[in-house]
Protein backbone atom coordinates (compact mmCIF):
# COMPACT_ATOMS: atom_id res chain seq x y z
CA UNK A 1 0.00 0.00 0.00
CA UNK A 2 1.00 3.77 -0.45
CA UNK A 3 1.34 5.80 2.26
CA UNK A 4 -0.19 9.25 1.88
CA UNK A 5 1.25 12.52 3.46
CA UNK A 6 -0.64 13.92 6.19
CA UNK A 7 -2.54 16.66 4.84
CA UNK A 8 -3.14 19.56 6.82
CA UNK A 9 -7.00 20.89 6.58
CA UNK A 10 -7.35 24.28 5.91
CA UNK A 11 -9.97 26.80 7.86
CA UNK A 12 -12.60 27.32 5.46
CA UNK A 13 -16.06 28.70 5.87
CA UNK A 14 -18.97 26.35 6.32
CA UNK A 15 -21.46 26.77 3.07
CA UNK A 16 -24.82 24.95 2.95
CA UNK A 17 -26.27 23.41 0.00
CA UNK A 18 -29.46 22.18 0.80
CA UNK A 19 -29.12 19.79 3.15
CA UNK A 20 -25.82 19.08 2.67
CA UNK A 21 -22.49 21.12 4.51
CA UNK A 22 -19.71 21.61 2.52
CA UNK A 23 -16.36 23.05 4.36
CA UNK A 24 -15.98 24.42 8.17
CA UNK A 25 -15.40 21.27 10.53
CA UNK A 26 -17.99 19.27 8.00
CA UNK A 27 -16.50 15.42 6.34
CA UNK A 28 -15.52 16.08 2.95
CA UNK A 29 -18.64 15.09 0.68
CA UNK A 30 -18.72 13.43 -2.96
CA UNK A 31 -20.03 15.33 -5.66
CA UNK A 32 -20.61 14.15 -8.65
CA UNK A 33 -22.08 15.43 -12.45
CA UNK A 34 -24.65 13.70 -14.53
CA UNK A 35 -23.62 13.24 -18.07
CA UNK A 36 -27.29 13.36 -19.08
CA UNK A 37 -29.48 16.05 -21.33
CA UNK A 38 -30.72 17.43 -18.57
CA UNK A 39 -33.96 18.58 -20.74
CA UNK A 40 -34.21 14.68 -20.62
CA UNK A 41 -35.71 14.65 -17.28
CA UNK A 42 -36.53 11.08 -16.86
CA UNK A 43 -32.65 10.13 -18.23
CA UNK A 44 -31.34 12.77 -15.93
CA UNK A 45 -33.69 11.60 -12.62
CA UNK A 46 -32.39 7.86 -13.01
CA UNK A 47 -28.76 9.12 -12.88
CA UNK A 48 -29.20 11.83 -10.13
CA UNK A 49 -30.83 8.44 -8.32
CA UNK A 50 -28.05 6.35 -9.08
CA UNK A 51 -25.41 8.27 -8.25
CA UNK A 52 -27.26 9.55 -5.01
CA UNK A 53 -27.69 5.70 -3.96
CA UNK A 54 -24.01 5.16 -4.80
CA UNK A 55 -22.96 7.81 -2.07
CA UNK A 56 -22.71 11.06 -4.30
CA UNK A 57 -24.32 14.09 -1.77
CA UNK A 58 -24.58 16.70 -4.46
CA UNK A 59 -25.17 16.47 -7.99
CA UNK A 60 -24.25 18.61 -10.74
CA UNK A 61 -26.03 19.15 -13.91
CA UNK A 62 -25.72 20.93 -17.10
CA UNK A 63 -28.18 24.17 -17.37
CA UNK A 64 -26.91 24.89 -20.83
CA UNK A 65 -30.29 25.98 -22.54
CA UNK A 66 -34.49 27.03 -21.61
CA UNK A 67 -34.76 23.29 -22.54
CA UNK A 68 -32.44 21.99 -19.89
CA UNK A 69 -33.28 24.56 -16.99
CA UNK A 70 -37.28 23.70 -17.78
CA UNK A 71 -36.02 20.14 -17.12
CA UNK A 72 -34.42 21.47 -13.96
CA UNK A 73 -37.38 22.33 -12.24
CA UNK A 74 -39.33 19.20 -13.11
CA UNK A 75 -36.24 17.30 -11.96
CA UNK A 76 -36.16 18.89 -8.50
CA UNK A 77 -39.80 18.30 -8.59
CA UNK A 78 -39.56 14.16 -9.02
CA UNK A 79 -36.89 14.23 -7.16
CA UNK A 80 -38.81 15.27 -4.20
CA UNK A 81 -41.74 13.23 -4.72
CA UNK A 82 -39.95 10.18 -4.56
CA UNK A 83 -38.43 11.64 -1.33
CA UNK A 84 -34.64 11.52 -3.20
CA UNK A 85 -33.07 14.95 -0.87
CA UNK A 86 -30.16 15.39 -3.16
CA UNK A 87 -28.73 19.30 -3.48
CA UNK A 88 -28.61 20.20 -7.08
CA UNK A 89 -26.34 22.19 -8.07
CA UNK A 90 -26.29 24.14 -11.93
CA UNK A 91 -23.76 24.58 -14.19
CA UNK A 92 -24.13 27.16 -16.47
CA UNK A 93 -22.61 28.46 -19.85
CA UNK A 94 -22.95 32.11 -20.96
CA UNK A 95 -26.82 32.26 -20.67
CA UNK A 96 -27.21 31.79 -16.65
CA UNK A 97 -28.43 35.21 -16.19
CA UNK A 98 -30.80 34.63 -18.65
CA UNK A 99 -32.26 31.61 -17.84
CA UNK A 100 -32.57 31.80 -13.87
CA UNK A 101 -34.24 35.22 -15.17
CA UNK A 102 -36.42 33.94 -16.85
CA UNK A 103 -37.05 30.66 -16.75
CA UNK A 104 -40.31 29.89 -13.84
CA UNK A 105 -38.47 27.98 -10.74
CA UNK A 106 -34.87 27.38 -12.08
CA UNK A 107 -33.68 29.90 -9.09
CA UNK A 108 -35.55 28.25 -6.57
CA UNK A 109 -34.95 24.51 -7.90
CA UNK A 110 -31.25 24.59 -7.78
CA UNK A 111 -29.58 24.42 -4.04
CA UNK A 112 -25.84 26.03 -5.92
CA UNK A 113 -25.00 27.94 -8.89
CA UNK A 114 -21.97 26.81 -10.35
CA UNK A 115 -20.31 29.72 -12.36
CA UNK A 116 -17.08 29.81 -14.58
CA UNK A 117 -15.61 33.81 -14.98
CA UNK A 118 -14.59 32.65 -18.98
CA UNK A 119 -18.34 31.25 -19.23
CA UNK A 120 -20.38 34.37 -18.15
CA UNK A 121 -20.33 36.80 -20.91
CA UNK A 122 -17.23 39.04 -23.05
CA UNK A 123 -17.07 42.84 -22.62
CA UNK A 124 -19.34 45.57 -21.29
CA UNK A 125 -22.03 42.50 -20.84
CA UNK A 126 -20.03 40.29 -18.46
CA UNK A 127 -20.09 42.06 -15.32
CA UNK A 128 -24.35 43.30 -15.34
CA UNK A 129 -24.58 39.10 -16.46
CA UNK A 130 -22.19 38.14 -13.12
CA UNK A 131 -24.36 40.82 -10.93
CA UNK A 132 -28.12 39.14 -12.17
CA UNK A 133 -26.97 35.69 -11.19
CA UNK A 134 -25.64 37.07 -7.68
CA UNK A 135 -28.73 38.74 -7.55
CA UNK A 136 -31.14 35.58 -7.77
CA UNK A 137 -28.47 34.21 -5.69
CA UNK A 138 -29.35 36.38 -3.09
CA UNK A 139 -32.72 36.24 -3.60
CA UNK A 140 -33.12 32.97 -3.45
CA UNK A 141 -30.31 32.39 -0.39
CA UNK A 142 -28.68 30.02 -2.72
CA UNK A 143 -24.44 29.62 -2.17
CA UNK A 144 -21.88 30.53 -5.68
CA UNK A 145 -19.33 28.18 -6.44
CA UNK A 146 -16.91 30.56 -8.36
CA UNK A 147 -14.22 28.15 -10.15
CA UNK A 148 -11.87 28.55 -12.88
CA UNK A 149 -10.55 25.85 -15.40
CA UNK A 150 -8.30 25.37 -18.07
CA UNK A 151 -11.53 24.92 -20.64
CA UNK A 152 -13.52 28.02 -19.09
CA UNK A 153 -10.76 30.62 -18.71
CA UNK A 154 -11.20 34.13 -19.41
CA UNK A 155 -9.54 34.96 -22.34
CA UNK A 156 -9.21 38.74 -21.88
CA UNK A 157 -7.45 38.41 -19.35
CA UNK A 158 -5.67 35.55 -20.46
CA UNK A 159 -4.59 37.94 -23.70
CA UNK A 160 -4.14 40.72 -21.36
CA UNK A 161 -1.15 38.93 -19.06
CA UNK A 162 -0.03 37.61 -22.17
CA UNK A 163 0.64 40.63 -23.89
CA UNK A 164 2.15 42.17 -20.65
CA UNK A 165 4.48 39.33 -20.29
CA UNK A 166 5.53 39.60 -23.29
CA UNK A 167 6.98 42.92 -22.72
CA UNK A 168 9.14 42.34 -20.09
CA UNK A 169 12.69 42.14 -19.94
CA UNK A 170 12.58 38.56 -18.62
CA UNK A 171 9.47 36.92 -19.37
CA UNK A 172 7.67 34.11 -17.01
CA UNK A 173 7.38 31.21 -18.86
CA UNK A 174 3.29 30.60 -21.06
CA UNK A 175 2.92 27.70 -17.94
CA UNK A 176 3.79 30.22 -15.35
CA UNK A 177 1.37 33.35 -17.12
CA UNK A 178 -1.72 31.07 -17.33
CA UNK A 179 -1.33 29.67 -13.94
CA UNK A 180 -1.08 32.99 -12.71
CA UNK A 181 -4.25 33.66 -15.24
CA UNK A 182 -6.08 31.15 -13.40
CA UNK A 183 -5.66 32.82 -9.64
CA UNK A 184 -6.55 36.53 -11.14
CA UNK A 185 -9.76 35.24 -13.07
CA UNK A 186 -10.89 33.71 -9.49
CA UNK A 187 -9.94 36.41 -6.81
CA UNK A 188 -11.55 39.10 -9.52
CA UNK A 189 -14.26 37.29 -10.16
CA UNK A 190 -14.71 36.73 -5.86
Amino acid sequence: MVALPNIKRHKTVPVHVRNVTVGGDAPVIVQSMTNTDTADVNATFEQVKKLFLAGSEIVRVTVNNEDAAKGVVKLREKLDHAGLDVPLVGCFHYNGHTLLSEVDGLARALDKYRINPGNVGFGQKRDRQYEIMVEKAIEYDKPIRIGVNWGSLDQDLSTKLMDENALKSDPASADEVMRETLVQSALISA
